[in-house]
């Protein structure tokens, strides 16, 4: 096994982690403020279907990105105002903003499937993308990729450093606390939820911009599940989502990597892997019950102010 054949297998590693990154970074956020948003899937679907739209028709990445991140983020406002402001059970609102956004990406989208762009170019930063083993897979990415590295970094030092990381612990922990305190917390999980809608939609702008420059329904091949899967395998810390999304990339990828060594495996057996893997971290986590404590003790409970 080269060098050359580790760079590659790293590069894709990264390159399939992030949008399962941006998912998971977005949804820990909105979780951290005790909110539970099952509709991940559903809103990268519709940010991938308005990202390639916009990409195709103004002809500029930039604003199919911005495209992208705007329309998850207006997903998101619906299931804030049902689940926070009517106080309607998270879980089956977000259940059904999963399907809603499945159903509309399909309907935006009808007129665009199978048509393909240009996608986002890599961008090899001098010397450090020369680095053995780490430099092609850290520093010759496109810009979303590098937005993530960012976006990571900055969330990492929010939670850990800074009083707005402290408040958004508090909202999620104890809101009746908060409430007391004086901190808006419905506004404050308003905030949160609308991030996470963002990030959605950014991961979902990736994939048809970048990974797979082209819109097809579905494109998403449940990545927003994963995610969440991903932040409780994170135990809701920021550093570990990070870890958690190259490995679950790197599961991902490892059915194609059988395959070139010539293994004779069901390749539908293969493509379950990342699943597979995800199923298998969660019952080992109940098991030992490792990390299940760690969530916002608020999770997923409706808050009002006048109670």
């Amino acid at each position: 096994m080269d060098i050359a054949f580790i760079d590659n297998v790293l590069f894709a590693t990264v390159r399939t982690a992030t949008p399962l990154l941006l998912v998971a970074l977005g949804a820990m956020m909105s979780e951290r403020a005790g909110v539970l948003n099952l509709g991940q899937e559903g809103m990268v679907l519709v940010g991938a279907a308005l990202a390639f739209i916009a990409a195709y028709v103004t002809g500029s990445m930039g604003w199919g990105v911005l495209a992208g991140a705007f329309a998850g983020m207006l997903v998101s406002v619906l299931f804030a105002f049902i689940a926070l402001s009517l106080m309607a059970n998270q879980v089956a609102t977000g259940l059904a903003l999963t399907i809603f956004g499945t159903g509309l990406s399909a309907f935006i989208g009808a007129d665009y499937v199978g048509q393909s762009i240009t996608g986002l170019s890599p961008i090899a930063i001098p010397l450090l993308s020369n680095i053995p083993l780490v430099g092609k897979a850290l520093f010759a990415q496109d810009l979303l990729v590098y937005l993530s590295f960012g976006l990571f970094a900055g969330l990492w030092w929010i939670m850990r450093s800074t009083r707005l990381g402290l408040i958004i612990r508090a909202v999620g922990e104890n809101p009746q606390a908060a409430h007391a305190l004086g901190y808006p917390v419905i506004k404050i999980r308003y905030l949160a939820v609308l991030f996470g809608g963002a990030m959605a939609g950014l991961a979902g702008a990736y994939l048809s911009l970048s990974y797979t420059p082209m819109w097809s329904e579905g494109i998403a091949a449940g990545r927003g599940w994963i995610a969440l899967a991903l932040v409780v395998f994170a135990s809701w810390r920021t550093q570990r989502v990070l870890l958690g999304a190259w490995l679950f990339g790197f599961a991902s990828i490892l059915h194609l990597l059988l395959q070139g060594y010539g293994y004779d495996i069901s390749p539908n057996l293969l493509g379950m892997l990342p699943y597979l893997v995800t199923i298998i971290v969660l019952v080992i986590m109940m098991r030992r019950k490792q990390g299940i404590g760690d969530a916002p003790r608020s999770l997923g409970r409706p808050f009002s102010p006048s109670r």
